[in-house]
């Protein structure tokens, strides 16, 4: 395989690296390794400390280890980032100082036609960031009951037309297997009213997340992966999250927010010595600026969290 160089333009770049607070003598783990742009950054202020940068797509761990080759205090570990605590296992790690999750498809994941994620390149349904998974788009698309697809779109896309796009899928496959990311748009587009194709934006956006976020478990994976990392956390570490749709942010301000606060009944007295394991950094979602949104569009619906281990 040939490999060059795919442009990512990362989001929130010099937000996260202020909130994870980056200790030079460090352990810090990047959870989502994607183009290395994030772990570069940390890279730069680590002195003797290490960091893990974590991906389960081949393609990616291939672009980013170009990128990283010249630090010797980077580790990329192939797998999925739920997986990290026997990924850190492996390298004799049990403490961490810092963890980053940059959430969502990755540009060149995107760009990529023949990886099936966009809606405006036509290519096989795929989906995939692990290649080596079983369960891709197509075999969604073209295998799970019309009940199960109308679930999917409904719960990860929040599509108000869920039945009828999976009505319409269960139609077409009838007469020949749905396979390409066109055909899928043709058929979600026949499901909708003309009033919805009229309004501004892609009317295949909402099922086609919610086709990916099915595809790779990826609100599963998360849960699993940021109760991994509050468990791997040093005292004093933090935990910065980037979030691009409501699902994802959803599920990280919900876990923060319950280990940021000791739910006791009224009138109940607190003792000085209780005390939440995380405190919240940003009380407040941390949102791009306007210049950043001007110059990737990609950023508009980016959110940042982070918190701090107290005990």
């Amino acid at each position: 395989m040939v490999i060059s160089m795919v442009t990512h333009v990362p989001v929130m770049l010099q937000e996260a690296i202020e909130y994870l607070n980056v200790k030079p003598d460090g352990t810090y783990v990047d959870m989502t390794l994607g183009g290395g742009s994030h772990s570069e950054a940390i890279a730069k202020l680590l002195k003797n400390g290490r960091l893990f940068s974590i991906d389960q797509d081949e393609f990616a761990i291939e672009q980013a280890s170009l990128r990283l080759g010249d630090y010797s205090n980077v580790t990329i570990l192939k797998g999925n980032f739920s997986e990290v605590g026997s990924l850190l296992h492996s390298q004799s790690v049990s403490g961490v100082d810092g963890f980053l999750f940059d959430l969502g498809v990755s540009s060149f994941q995107f760009d990529l036609p023949e990886r099936g994620f966009s809606y405006q390149q036509d290519n096989y349904l795929d989906m995939r960031m692990d290649q080596s998974n079983i369960i891709d788009a197509y075999k969604i698309v073209n295998e799970y009951p019309e009940s199960e697809l109308s679930k999917i779109f409904f719960r990860y896309g929040e599509e108000p037309f869920s039945r009828q796009i999976a009505r319409k899928i269960v139609e077409a496959r009838v007469n020949r297997p749905i396979r390409t990311t066109f055909e899928f748009v043709d058929i979600i587009k026949s499901a909708l009213p003309a009033k919805i194709l009229r309004k501004k934006g892609h009317p295949a956006k909402q099922a086609f997340q919610a086709l990916r976020i099915a595809v790779n478990d990826e609100l599963g994976v998360l849960e699993a992966a940021l109760e991994a990392a509050i468990k791997l956390l040093n005292p004093g570490g933090r935990i910065v999250t980037i979030t691009f749709h409501s699902l994802e942010d959803r599920i990280c301000k919900q876990i923060f927010r319950n280990y940021s606060t000791i739910d006791l009944p009224k009138g109940l007295p607190i003792l000085e010595t209780e005390k939440p394991i995380l405190k919240l950094v940003n009380k407040h979602v941390v949102l791009p600026s306007e210049a950043e949104i001007l110059a990737n569009n990609r950023a508009h619906s980016a959110k940042l969290r982070a918190v701090e281990k107290t005990l």
